[in-house]
């Protein structure tokens, strides 16, 4: 009873034979193509140069696993054992196909660059712990093989994206990005912060209670993020505007509105009037200049500009919540 629960599924890797040691090695290279043609796929239509690029790397792990095929038909036979990744403890895994959709440009280079620096480290140490000398010599090609990869996709690059190509399509990434997280989340971050300001303030200074302005306050936090989240969601699909998924959108806009007033709202749950006040003052002060910044930043507003925007707006807002709770 005790060995079945602390037993394994997988193998040890000092457990395969060289037969299977090749078997998973081919295995390998068959899975790395899939998954580069699968990259190419997902960016063919907005990144075709980098789409290119992934095509050909799939056509070199292809030709390394036809020339490992041959290795192993010529020293053991037409029966290759079914070995993979999975089947072995400590070896680097892939993510399957339906985990890897819609990942950013970056995101998809820097996979493929990892999954390049993995087999290379891979063969080297098995390499290091194969005894016999003609399979250290098997994995130490192999080893070179997968470093001759690094190389091949790099020179792929410079092939399929001369720099000014390979900065074109960053700035698409980044202008999708900002189209599908930013602008919705600095939108409901805006609304979240500053809509909700005089409803807060002006129950804290109407009331004096703590507890009754953060209920107050979570209310109308949640609320608007809820309201924000399904009308960023319902009135464009993205499929015109290109501005990305509307559930992705949804969401950021949504998160961020209720964050917005949640900042406020919080320190609220002091009991002290006044120090949960001068909190909550302190939090809108960084909650403003954050969303001057972020504009700035992303959205490329002179700073001064979004600083006269948010800041001196949000400040009338938050005096007018303060002279009707007074009033």
């Amino acid at each position: 009873m005790l060995a079945r629960l602390f037993s394994s599924p997988k193998r040890s890797f000092e457990s395969l034979s060289e037969q299977e040691i090749l078997a998973l090695a081919i295995a390998s290279e068959e899975e790395d193509s899939r998954i580069y043609l699968a990259y190419a796929d997902s960016l063919r239509e907005q990144y075709p140069a980098s789409a290119k690029v992934f095509e050909d790397m799939a056509e070199v792990e292809q030709t390394h696993k036809n020339v490992l095929i041959e290795m192993f038909r010529s020293r053991f036979g037409e029966r290759i054992p079914l070995i993979r990744r999975e089947h072995v403890r400590g070896f680097y895994e892939r993510k399957p196909d339906w985990l890897r959709k819609n990942l950013a440009l970056d995101t998809v280079r820097q996979q493929a660059e990892a999954m390049e620096r993995q087999a290379v480290r891979f063969y080297e140490e098995a390499t290091k712990r194969v005894s016999d000398a003609s399979t250290r010599k098997l994995l130490g090609d192999l080893a070179l093989a997968e470093q001759g990869h690094e190389d091949i996709a790099h020179m792929l690059t410079d092939k399929h994206l001369p720099e000014d190509v390979k900065s074109e399509e960053d700035a698409d990434a980044r202008r999708q990005f900002i189209l599908t997280y930013v602008q919705p989340g600095l939108a409901g971050l805006m609304d979240g912060s500053v809509s909700t300001l005089a409803p807060i303030f002006a129950a804290a200074f109407a009331t004096g209670d703590t507890w009754s302005t953060f209920l107050i306050g979570l209310s109308a936090s949640v609320g608007a993020g809820i309201s924000m989240g399904f009308t960023e969601a319902a009135h464009d699909d993205g499929k015109i505007s290109g501005r990305g998924s509307p559930l992705k959108r949804g969401l950021a806009s949504g998160i961020m509105t209720a964050l917005g007033g949640l900042g406020h709202a919080l320190p609220y749950l002091i009991p002290h009037f006044w120090t949960a006040t001068i909190v909550a003052a302190i939090v809108v002060f960084f909650e403003l200049w954050a969303i001057a910044f972020i504009q700035n930043r992303y959205m490329e507003t002179p700073f001064l500009r979004a600083v006269f925007q948010v800041v001196f707006g949000g400040s009338l807002v938050l005096a007018a919540g303060i002279l009707i709770g007074n009033g």
